[in-house]
């Protein structure tokens, strides 16, 4: 089944800005696009809203006049549901409450015809259970739409339980010849991104309640050692804390209150404060005119080590040992078959966050995992009370002499952007093993969803098939709560690997 044809009306039940968004997404492409709103006087204000931003569109000649004066005409606000009659897809964008949606889907389906498309935009409910109040729950699907939805390319095309094929398939070819990249995938809770993302936020906040550090320094590692676009402290303020964890809540109660996703008390407690973010004045952050922005803990100059000894490979560090030597410090190689670290002029250690702990060991200083070693403007670094102040010098300084900023945190076992990508890579593997999407869909909506710098699958290939098994495995031994112990998927993937090596140990 194809994609609609633009002489199709497409229906918008709901007009606050998502619906707003999707109705102009759905004119510009070329339908003619009807407006509903159970609220008298919305429909018309919203289509005016939305001519308003074609007029935009046309000043920054994104449009041209023709064509703007073209969607104005195909535009119509709709006085009531049966208006809606004719149309050959009704998106719905309303309150997130599911009698609510199930109750004008069962209006919508005695008014429109037998063979009209039926979408919910709905982030966080269950599409079966919104569908299982039709009669024809075949030709129902989830159309989720990012926001700003004219803007975000991304569109998750969910099927329920009961969802026909030929409808997911037109929903799916519809959302792409709209110019948007639609993912397939199955009803589950959080769908793709809102389900692989929650570790996103989990893990920093999880860092900060542990007093590894603050909010301003996990979210500077994240953004200048990881190479994600925003940290999740000033990305949960921009979203709205009730927002986001609104949404942590609903998938860890869709679970069946799965430790995986236990929602942050820290962040309950903000919500309960009122500090909801930027919209409130104050969240994580202080938003109020003339604040002090916070800055992250940056560590002092330090002199940098007269040498390194390399025991092993460093593993996905492994480019650090030429940035080293482009510094001019020497590194003196030596095969072991026991680790993959550095070893400094004081007898110390440094190692990448394995999952394991610095009070563990003698004298152990943990860097963190960065996107790109070359291109990582900060560092990470991780110290227990017994660690020398001189291996924790020398650390500092061989990370400074290759021009990162330095900041040290708690004994925190897999540091904040190791441990965050090996349960989004966890996340990811679980998800593909229960049939919710393919690899390439999960990482698509993971990059363009929410501005991920790799997608998981694109991440596990880059660190190694057994990199976050060994890292979750590690950490969940220190945490046995369930929260970080790595799935069967991801077992399967790292033993698999093992297996085809000869090791199976």
């Amino acid at each position: 089944m194809t994609a609609l044809d633009l002489s199709s009306p497409v229906a918008v039940v709901g007009t606050g800005t998502m619906g707003q968004g999707i109705a102009q997404v759905a004119l510009v492409a070329g339908h003619p696009v009807r407006l509903y709103d159970a609220a008298p006087g919305r429909a018309r204000a919203a289509a005016d809203a939305i001519g308003a931003r074609l007029d935009r569109l046309v000043e920054k000649d994104r449009l041209t006049g023709a064509d703007r004066d073209a969607a104005r005409a195909r535009l119509l606000p709709a006085e009531e549901l049966a208006d809606l009659e004719d149309c050959a897809l009704v998106v719905e964008a309303v309150l997130e409450r599911l009698d609510v949606k199930q109750e004008l889907f069962r209006e919508l389906e005695g008014i429109v015809g037998e063979d009209c498309l039926l979408a919910t935009n709905t982030s966080s409910l269950s599409v079966t259970a919104i569908g299982g109040a039709l009669r024809l729950p075949g030709r129902f699907v989830g159309l989720h739409f990012f926001n700003p939805a004219p803007l975000l390319p991304l569109v998750e095309v969910v099927s329920g339980f009961a969802t026909d094929v030929t409808y997911a398939t037109r929903a799916y070819e519809t959302a792409r010849a709209w110019g948007k990249t639609p993912v397939a995938c199955a009803d589950t809770p959080g769908f793709i991104v809102n389900r692989i993302a929650r570790p996103f936020y989990a893990e920093a906040f999880a860092v900060h309640e542990a007093q590894g550090a603050d909010p301003a320094t996990i979210d500077a590692v994240l953004r200048e050692c990881g190479g994600f676009r925003m940290g999740a402290f000033e990305l949960t303020d921009l979203i709205g804390q009730d927002v986001n964890e609104s949404v942590t809540h609903s998938v860890w109660q869709s679970f069946f209150q799965d430790v995986r996703f236990t929602p942050s008390l820290a962040q309950r407690r903000l919500v309960e404060s009122g500090r909801l973010g930027r919209k409130s004045g104050q969240g994580w952050y202080d938003y109020a005119e003339g604040a002090e922005p916070d800055e992250p803990h940056t560590a002092e100059k330090a002199s940098p080590p007269a040498y390194v000894v390399a025991e092993g490979d460093l593993g996905p560090a492994s480019e650090l040992l030429a940035l080293i030597r482009e510094a001019g410090i020497p590194v003196r190689e030596e095969d072991e078959d026991h680790g993959t670290r550095l070893v400094l002029p004081g007898g110390g250690q440094l190692a990448l966050a394995d999952g394991q702990t610095s009070v563990e060991f003698r004298d152990v200083v943990y860097f963190d995992l960065a996107l790109d070693y070359r291109r990582a403007t900060r560092i990470a670094l991780s110290a227990s009370q017994d660690t020398s102040p001189q291996t924790l010098a020398e650390a500092t300084g061989l990370f400074q002499a290759l021009g990162k900023q330095v900041s040290v945190i708690g004994d925190v076992p897999g540091m904040i952007v190791a441990r965050t990508v090996a349960r989004i890579v966890d996340l990811a593997h679980d998800a593909v093993a229960k049939g919710v999407a393919t690899e390439e869909d999960i990482d698509t909506a993971m990059r363009l969803g929410v501005n991920y710098p790799l997608g998981p699958f694109e991440w596990s290939r880059r660190l190694g098939r057994n990199w976050a098994y060994a890292l979750l495995d590690d950490l969940h031994l220190r945490d046995p709560s369930g929260r970080y112990a790595p799935s069967l998927a991801l077992y399967r993937h790292a033993y698999a690997s093992d297996k085809r090596e000869g090791n199976t140990s």
